[in-house]
């Protein structure tokens, strides 16, 4: 997750990273721009460890429609520390954690589990951002191949309480690298040209009440404190 802050580079004190920008100018410093960045380890992969690993589906749209067929997660939690956690936590020790299962626990409340991590890690940065800028969000926009999962949108929006927009051109990174190519042999004129430019393809406004959101996220970070420091205790 990125915010851009313009020339700022602004140093972070809830655990995400300061990073710089594309440049569009020279190496002089007023056409340097920065971003406040948060990294996780296992975001939409936890999805191919569902279908590489347990054998949960064969093609990786098939989650969609697996975790729908439950109306929740059943009381199941994943946080998937594979590789430790990244931002806002950076815990190398961490680990997998599947929590809160029972006997009517089955493999679409794991696959909803795992789908809904990926917002719950989302919504832990987003956190840390809006605490750093000082600023409450007002939409998020999305892109990658996550974002055409439309109930992970649609819980990524219950759990922020703000619209989440996916814009028509999903793959946004290969896109943006084509703008600024453009930019630079005036294939476009400005930056502007390129903002005129952008559609969405749906808009996602939350729907699930607060009580309901901070009980989820209050079992979501009980969960992964549960995870911290596991491969450091062994």
């Amino acid at each position: 997750m990125l915010m851009h802050t313009g020339d700022r580079a602004v140093l972070s004190a809830n655990g995400l990273v300061t990073t710089a920008a594309a440049q569009l100018g020279e190496s002089r410093s007023t056409d340097r721009e920065y971003a406040l960045e948060g990294s996780v380890f296992i975001g939409g992969a936890v999805v191919q460890w569902l279908r590489d690993e347990l054998r949960f589906f064969s093609s990786s749209q098939e989650i969609e429609s697996l975790a729908a067929s439950v109306p929740d997660n059943g009381g199941v939690y994943l946080v998937p520390a594979f590789t430790g956690l990244g931002a806002p936590h950076w815990d190398p020790f961490a680990r997998g954690m599947l929590i809160g299962l029972t006997r009517g626990s089955g493999r679409a409340h794991i696959a909803r589990a795992a789908l809904e991590s990926i917002a719950f890690q989302s919504a832990d940065l987003l956190d840390a951002m809006q605490k750093d800028a000082g600023e409450k969000l007002t939409e998020l926009r999305v892109d990658g191949g996550a974002a055409a999962n439309d109930l992970l949108m649609q819980f990524q929006a219950d759990l922020l309480g703000v619209p989440v927009v996916r814009p028509r051109v999903l793959e946004t990174t290969a896109l943006g690298a084509a703008y600024l190519a453009g930019l630079s042999t005036s294939l476009w004129p400005s930056r502007e040209a390129l903002a005129a430019g952008w559609e969405a393809d749906r808009r996602f406004e939350p729907q699930m009440d607060a009580e309901a959101v901070s009980e989820l996220m209050g079992r979501w970070r009980s969960a992964v404190q549960r995870s911290l420091h596991w491969a450091e205790l062994a």
